[in-house]
């Protein structure tokens, strides 16, 4: 590797920092935005802002955390300027690529995990490199690499997940049992001296203890702090609850608001103390080293011992990353999309399910129900009627909108961001690169758990986005190390094009990830459409309702018509695509079925007869996706596998069949549409005539199995496709009937 090549490495390295700012922010903006935003302890941009200063404050206080960059997994003395640049490079191209990878799908990973196994990877393929091309070398690979640190840097990253899920749910069982879910009357009581607790906590693990990571204190300073720290405690306890009970006393506020947005401050500055040197420590590390090679009379063959020396960083570099890290915070639509699914794998209520249920999630949940009912059975019958009392939810208002409903309640806010900080400042203070994605995940999902928010109606399928992100962290340690060993690999001995093909190799990937980020935003925005914007109006609910329903029925509709004419022509990628949209019509469904329910809860809250004719819509819809779902799939497997397609005759069957039953589609969408009542004779004519139309073909398809010219299998193709258009078509004619009698009631009523 010559000079040049070296400098156009270090500017690129510069470049990639900022790339991973960007992507890693928009990972770990979930570790303290989920709390406040989950709990809507303030609105939206008051989080941000308060988030945003957390940030600039922690760039501050990481100098110490650079040096695991430049000898936290190798021992830098062992290779030269280039060699450590082609470690660096491949690094920051492998952790673009992987986080902007798991931000595409919405899974926080850790980017001390990823940038940790990158560097192991890289290092030890140079590493191999050099053992290979020196026959006579006494070293050995565990010589170049510091096998001691990064075990010990797995170690604390592992043991902080099992101490954070357990630290979590213990003080959230404990909170619960002080304050009840009907929190406010005790908050009157407790409220001060836990707030005083609190900021006590948060104030001693990120002043006392990461002060002496800070870049902008003296030694004198910092010595003070640590000298009268019981001092400085002590005083802030007391000055805290004094505050916090003027607050709550003559003020009349919820002071568990502002303990979350401090809380959020000081994770969010906790984070860029502990996080930082994931995202520039590497390009800092490799311009440290051309500074060292450049000063030297042999840049290309000295080696970089001067990187085991303590640098102390530049605190003008620090916040010139956290302005880019707070710039991407709120710009970056991935960085939603990331905290979404955590806060949904915690939210207290029921929802739409973003995982399904796998076997494993049903043993797990299956194991801790036998558990906790040995336990109940074990627990004597007052102290578990005591407990269960105060662990009991409160009333909540049912007709409080979905949209506006927070997904926690403030006291499991506040306890996520006080253990979290605790653990992730502790864990700087000792300048162990712990992950705070990690701890952060595990504290809200033992939190979660103790609080009984995954119950038997959603245990399964939370355990099993629990279980994705975790198979996602170690992914996460196989991926960077796999893919920045064969970076690496490319590099050395590539070189100039080797570097070329890497980043026209990353642009396309990054490419792709934004095509399919779009897309499912997109997908998003459709869901979307199924929201009841107003649930206290039965009149505006149910003209809602119905709206969704014809927005379905559309859907629905045109995915058969596609499906229909993809079978004729075997358009197997057409078909795939379609089979890939039935989940989304099954989410649709219910979702619209979740309203259904919310607004015949509100008009027997209003004292008003509920028709039966109502909950027969769920059946219906049920049915409708039912059979769209196995019309699609049976289509598609049947392309897939190769079977012989359709005979001419019962193409031409079929499209006869396939324009009937759009027909009915179109006409009952279109009644729901234009909320008007029409006379469903038109419809039920059509039905007849569409089932005249099968019976007669299901004739014809019986001489067809005669003479042998249909196979066995397109038999059982032709009459599953027929036998689902005419279930179907029922299913519209009732769902018209239905909306006709729907709006005669509300007509009377109103």
């Amino acid at each position: 590797m010559g000079l040049q090549l070296c400098y156009v490495i270090v500017g690129m390295l510069i470049l990639f920092a900022i790339f991973d700012l960007m992507v890693g922010v928009t990972n770990d903006a979930v570790n303290f935005l989920n709390s406040a935003i989950g709990s809507k302890a303030a609105p939206f941009f008051i989080i941000m802002t308060i988030a945003s200063m957390g940030i600039l404050a922690g760039v501050t206080f990481s100098g110490g955390m650079m040096e695991v960059a430049r000898k936290g997994i190798f021992h830098p003395q062992f290779f030269t300027m280039p060699e450590l640049l082609t470690i660096f490079l491949a690094v920051m191209i492998t952790d673009i690529l992987l986080l902007d990878l798991f931000n595409t799908h919405g899974l926080p990973t850790s980017t001390t995990v990823s940038i940790v196994f990158e560097l192991l990877g890289a290092a030890v393929a140079v590493s191999i490199i050099k053992i290979v091309a020196t026959s006579d070398s006494t070293m050995a690979l565990w010589d170049y690499i510091n096998t001691a640190k990064a075990l010990a840097i797995v170690g604390g990253i592992l043991l902080s997940i099992v101490i954070a899920f357990f630290a979590g749910a213990l003080m959230q069982f404990l909170s619960r049992l002080i304050f009840t879910f009907d929190y406010q009357e005790r908050l009157k009581k407790y409220g001060a001296l836990w707030g005083g607790m609190a900021m006590t906590a948060i104030t001693f693990f990120i002043l006392v203890k990461g002060a002496k990571g800070a870049t902008f204190m003296d030694e004198g300073v910092i010595t003070w702090i640590k000298g009268h720290s019981f001092v400085i405690m002590s005083g802030i306890f007391i000055v805290s609850a004094f505050i916090f009970q003027i607050l709550i006393s003559l003020f009349k506020i919820n002071i568990l608001k502002p303990i979350v947005l401090i809380g959020t401050f000081a994770l969010a500055m906790a984070f860029a103390a502990n996080d930082l040197v994931n995202f520039i420590g590497v390009p800092l590390a490799g311009l440290n080293a051309f500074q060292n090679a450049i000063a030297s009379g042999d840049p290309l063959n000295i080696t970089m011992a001067a990187l085991s020396k303590k640098v102390h960083s530049q605190t003008y570099i620090m916040l010139i990353a956290g302005l880019i890290m707070v710039i991407t915070l709120w710009v970056s639509k991935k960085a939603r999309t990331v905290t979404e699914t955590e806060i949904r794998l915690g939210q207290q209520d029921e929802g739409t399910e973003k995982f399904e249920s796998i076997w494993l999630s049903r043993k797990i949940v299956n194991m801790f129900v036998s558990l906790f009912g040995t336990i109940k059975y074990l627990t004597p019958g007052p102290v578990r009627k005591t407990i269960s009392r105060r662990l009991a939810p409160a009333t909540q208002n049912k007709r409080i909108l979905s949209a506006e409903k927070p997904s926690f309640d403030l006291v499991r806010a506040s306890v996520n961001l006080m253990v979290a900080s605790a653990v992730v400042s502790f864990a700087t203070s000792l300048k162990l690169p712990l992950s705070t994605t990690y701890v952060t995940f595990m504290v809200a999902m033992g939190t979660s758990f103790s609080d009984q928010a995954w119950g038997r109606e959603s245990a399964v399928y939370r355990v099993t986005g629990v279980l994705t992100v975790i198979g996602g962290w170690f992914m996460t340690a196989f991926i960077a190390f796999a893919v920045a060993f064969i970076f690496a690999n490319i590099l050395f001995y590539l070189k100039l094009y080797g570097f070329f093909i890497l980043l026209a190799f990353a642009g396309f990937v990054i490419f792709k990830n934004h095509q399919k980020h779009k897309k499912q935003e997109q997908e998003k925005e459709e869901m979307s459409i199924y929201t009841l914007h107003n649930v206290k109006n039965f009149t505006e609910s149910l003209e809602q309702t119905f709206d969704h329903l014809a927005f379905l029925l559309k859907g629905i509709r045109e995915s058969f018509d596609v499906t229909f004419d993809s079978l004729f022509e075997e358009d197997l990628y057409t078909l795939r695509r379609e089979r890939m949209r039935v989940k989304h019509f099954q989410n649709s469904t219910n979702i619209i079925i979740a309203n259904i329910f919310k607004v015949l809860r509100l008009r027997s809250k209003e004292g008003q007869a509920v028709s039966d004719n109502f909950y027969q819509i769920i059946r219906r819809l049920q049915k409708l996706t039912d059979g769209h779902r196995d019309t699609v799939i049976r289509s598609s497997m049947h392309v897939s596998n190769h079977h012989k397609g359709l005979l001419d005759v019962q193409i031409a069957e079929l499209k006869e069949i396939k324009t009937v039953f759009l027909n009915i589609f179109s006409l009952v969408e279109t009644s729901f549409r234009n909320k008007e009542i029409v006379d469903c004779q038109q419809a039920v004519e059509q039905f007849h005539y569409l089932r005249e139309l099968v019976d007669d073909f299901n004739e014809n398809q019986v001489g067809r199995i005669s003479d042998d010219s249909s196979k066995t299998r397109l038999s059982i193709l032709f009459y599953a496709i027929s036998g689902n258009c005419v279930m179907m078509a029922k299913q519209n004619v009732k769902l018209l009937d239905i909306f006709n009698e729907s709006f005669k009631l509300n007509q009377k009523c109103s």
